[in-house]
């Protein structure tokens, strides 16, 4: 269909240092997520993942495992793309910044740079944290250290290019009062106005001749580009712009949703809008910085040794279940703590006792009462048939509303409760007992058919969170996928005549025992 509405979604570029922990995994997972459910409701959903792969840290980690850089980022590359296969992420474009294709396109923006007088050259003098490859004045320290990951920090001073961020102050300033809504939550908005728009921009430092991992400055070869200018072009780069073929540029342009860590919400709320801005392109629309996932101790880190990866909770606990419980875990403002206690509360709770059974006792009921087929021509309703029609439509719309505003953790909840609601009719209509008076056998037709009904609608609206969970629902209900869709979810009358359904359901999720699993994860946070 050529008529789609285009949604263009991007994770941040991820900088391979180290293997990727669950945090990174789940910025992934919620993008994905996004971009599963808008091309559910017809948008032709386009989503950029990638690497930032230059930088003065990466050649020294390379140079620690007796690699050259590019042989580093290669096999890191690889890493990447097999995890987003094991945990079936459904992006379009990887982009490498080692890609000829973003490093040509990059030569050809900041030349365009050049020739408009945005860049000028200059001695930078500052204390610089390795780690985050950025520089900071005296007054952006905190307690002496860097603000942004806390480590200690190194007066440097060397000759450098710098992009004249003063230029466009004030057309920022006028930027973010006509769209106050770029930047969600509002609180990273603030946190950036207050630390770095009104004390006044400083130029960035956009090059360094200490290292020489990076992309050569068009006119002068000696110093290469700093990471930042780099790394954000990507969104762009990816896409074509700068290329003798832009139509995907054309297309997607601009991006609907950059999503990123709040970490690097300065570098996306401050020099991003600025370099897009003096190409002369369209801004993109949103950007929403989440927050972190936390532990018990503290922020993730492999010397306290409380990091969790998602390999182990997958081998041991399926995609779906590790799916479900970072975007459930993860509030849209506030960190959230991730414990081995409530990972395996959560699965035995929402996954095994809510969903899950309610699938075994619809498939058991529906086998022993109806011989396994899903009665569809219904002849009388109990007295609690219209409320659950009522509240599964109330329940779809604030569904359709927390997806759409990207409150992912508060969408899953509201199919939660939709799901307790249904688990609650049953014990309503007590089907046992309707089985037992024939008189009663048109409406134990009719619930037995809105407790299928209500899995489809429910399969459609995990959809998004727990793919494979929801085509085992309708597998086992034996409802073609093309019946289940976000444009027929609200309809009741989609289920076929004389639908058979499986004669024994698989249990989706199968109860874990507490003390076990506990310990499991415990032993896997070994910082490793």
């Amino acid at each position: 269909m050529e008529n789609k509405k285009k949604f263009y979604i991007t994770t941040p570029i991820y900088y391979p240092s180290g293997k990727f922990h669950i945090g990174t995994a789940y910025c992934t997972t919620l993008v994905d997520c996004i971009k599963r459910y808008k091309g559910a409701r017809g948008y032709d959903a386009y989503m950029l993942t990638g690497l930032d792969e230059h930088g003065q840290k990466i050649q020294t980690v390379a140079e620690k495992q007796e690699k050259n850089p590019q042989e580093y980022v290669d096999g890191m590359a690889k890493k990447a793309i097999d995890l987003w296969k094991l945990m079936d992420i459904k992006y379009d474009d990887f982009i490498r910044t080692t890609d000829v294709r973003h490093v040509n396109a990059v030569k050809k923006i900041v030349q365009k740079y050049l020739d408009n007088g945005d860049i000028y050259k200059g001695e930078y003098e500052g204390w610089y944290c390795m780690p985050c490859e950025n520089y900071f004045t005296e007054t952006q320290l905190v307690d002496g250290k860097c603000p942004d990951c806390g480590r200690e920090v190194k007066l440097m001073k060397e000759e450098s290019y710098f992009f004249n961020m003063k230029k466009y102050e004030n057309w920022l300033k006028d930027f973010y009062k006509e769209n106050p809504d770029f930047i969600v939550p509002e609180s990273r908005k603030n946190e950036i106005f207050k630390n770095f728009i009104d004390p006044g921009l400083e130029d960035l430092c956009i090059s360094r001749s200490t290292f020489d991992w990076g992309i050569e400055m068009p006119n002068d070869p000696k110093h290469v580009l700093y990471v930042w200018l780099d790394a954000l072009t990507n969104y762009i780069t990816a896409l074509g712009y700068g290329s003798d073929d832009e139509t995907l540029f054309n297309k997607y342009w601009p991006a609907d949703l950059h999503v990123v860590g709040k970490e690097i919400i300065r570098f996306h709320g401050i020099y991003w809008p600025i370099f897009i801005h003096a190409l002369g392109l369209e801004l993109p629309k949103k950007l929403y910085a989440h927050s972190w996932i936390v532990m018990k101790d503290g922020k993730m880190s492999k010397s306290v040794g409380n990091v969790i990866y998602p390999e182990a909770l997958i081998e041991r606990y399926g995609l779906d279940a590790t799916k479900y419980y970072l975007l459930r875990l993860m509030s849209f403002a506030q960190d959230s703590m991730f414990t081995p206690e409530d990972f395996v509360e959560r699965y035995n709770a929402d996954l095994a006792n809510d969903l899950g059974n309610l699938l075994n006792r619809t498939i058991g009921m529906i086998n022993k009462y109806c011989g396994g087929i899903i009665p569809t021509n219904i002849k009388a309703e109990t007295e609690y048939d219209t409320a659950l029609r009522t509240f599964a439509n109330e329940q779809i719309t604030k569904v359709e509303e927390e997806m759409d505003s990207y409150h992912i953790s508060n969408a899953i909840q509201e199919v939660w409760k939709y799901i307790a609601r249904v688990n609650k009719y049953i014990d309503e209509t007590a089907p046992w007992v309707l089985a037992k008076d024939e008189s009663s056998y048109e409406k134990l037709e009719s619930v037995m058919f809105n407790l299928a009904e209500a899995l489809r609608k429910i399969a459609i609206m995990a959809s998004p969170f727990i793919p494979n969970s929801s085509k085992e629902i309708l597998k086992q209900l034996s409802i073609n996928e093309n019946d289940a869709n976000w444009d027929n979810l609200r309809d009741y009358n989609t289920i076929k005549q004389n639908t058979k359904i499986v004669e024994k359901g698989t249990p989706l999720f199968v109860r874990l025992d507490k003390e076990e699993e506990i310990e499991y994860i415990k032993s896997q946070m070994q910082g490793k």
